[in-house]
C-alpha cells in the first residue's frame, strides 16, 4: 500500500533548437527531497512509465518522466528533413529536462535513470554534466555491444543493416520491422555504432564520453531482468565496467518480485510495485 498522497502535472520543455516536448511530474504530498528525472527504452512513449511513476511517488520520490524527441507528446517526427541524433538527445533535450525540473524542484536532490536505451542515455548525460546529480538508476540496461549477447553472431549484421535501412526510408521504421519506433537516422546510426564497436562515440559531441564515463564517481543503482535476453549480464557488466570509480550496486529480479509478470526487458513494466520499492529504499540508503 501507498503512504503517501500524490499530484500530477506536466511541464513543457523547450529544447534550445525549438523542439519541445512535455515532462510528466509525478510528486509526492509534501514535496520530495528526491527527484528521478526517468528516461524511457527506444520507441517508447513516457505515458506507459507513469504507474513506475505513481508507485515511486507514493514511496517519496517524484518522478518526472522524459519524453523523447519524435515519440509521444514530442512536437517532432522523424523524417529524411527530420533527423537528429545522441547529441541533440543529450546536449538539449535531457538538459532542457534537467534545467526545468531545477526550477520546478529547485530542493530536490536529481537522480537519472531509464530504462534498456535510456539507461544508457541517462549513463551518458550523468557523465557528461554530473554537476548536481545524486545518482543513476538503471533498470533492465546494459551495453549494446555484440559480443556479449546470446547468438552474437546473429547481432552484429543487425547494426550493420539498421543504418542503411533508416537512411533509404529516411527514417527506421521500427513500428513495422518490431524494434523501436519511428527513429531518426542519426539516433540509429549512433545506437548501432555503440553496438558494433562497444565505445560510446556520438557524431557532433565534442566530449570523450568513455573518458567522461570513467571520472563518474556518484552511486549507481542497476536492476536486472532475469528473464531478459536483451539486457543480459555481460551487457550489464560492459556498461557498469566503464565507470570503475562510481559505487555500484546490481540486482537481479525475477518473476517471483514482479507478481507474476515476466522478468523481462518490458514485462516488468506491468508490475512495477517492487522495483519502485528498491529504487525508493536504495536512494533513502544513499543518502
Amino acid at each position: 500500500m501507498l503512504a503517501l498522497e500524490t499530484s500530477e502535472s506536466l511541464l513543457r520543455v523547450h529544447a534550445p533548437d525549438g523542439a519541445c516536448a512535455d515532462l510528466q511530474l509525478v510528486q509526492p504530498v509534501p514535496a520530495a527531497r528526491d527527484v528521478l528525472l526517468w528516461l524511457p527504452a527506444l520507441g517508447v512513449a513516457a505515458r506507459n512509465y507513469l504507474p513506475l511513476a505513481r508507485e515511486l511517488a507514493g514511496r517519496g520520490v517524484a518522478v518526472a518522466l522524459h519524453e523523447w524527441r519524435g515519440n509521444g507528446s514530442s512536437d517532432r517526427r522523424a523524417a529524411r528533413a527530420q533527423d537528429w541524433g545522441y547529441r541533440e538527445l543529450l546536449e538539449y533535450d535531457i538538459a532542457a529536462s534537467r534545467l526545468a525540473l531545477r526550477t520546478a524542484l529547485p530542493r530536490a536532490r536529481l537522480w537519472l535513470g531509464g530504462h534498456s536505451l535510456g539507461g544508457q542515455l541517462a549513463t551518458l548525460a550523468a557523465a557528461l554534466a554530473p554537476e548536481s546529480v545524486a545518482g543513476l538508476v538503471l533498470v533492465a540496461s546494459g551495453s549494446p555491444y555484440w559480443r556479449w549477447f546470446r547468438h552474437a553472431w546473429l547481432i552484429l549484421p543487425i547494426y550493420l543493416a539498421v543504418p542503411r535501412i533508416a537512411s533509404v526510408c529516411g527514417y527506421f521504421p521500427g513500428r513495422r520491422l518490431g524494434f523501436g519506433g519511428r527513429e531518426a537516422r542519426g539516433v540509429m546510426a549512433d545506437w548501432a555504432r555503440s553496438g558494433r564497436s562497444g565505445r560510446y562515440v556520438a557524431r557532433g559531441v565534442r566530449q570523450d564520453l568513455e573518458a567522461a564515463l570513467a571520472r563518474v564517481g556518484m552511486p549507481v543503482l542497476a536492476l536486472r531482468l532475469e528473464d531478459d535476453w536483451l539486457g543480459p549480464k555481460a551487457s550489464l557488466d560492459w556498461l557498469l565496467g566503464k565507470m570503475p570509480a562510481a559505487p555500484q550496486e546490481a540486482l537481479v529480479v525475477g518473476a517471483q518480485d514482479l507478481d507474476g509478470a515476466p522478468a523481462d526487458h518490458f514485462g516488468w513494466m506491468k508490475k512495477p510495485s517492487m522495483i519502485a520499492q528498491t529504487v525508493a529504499t536504495k536512494i533513502t540508503e544513499f543518502q
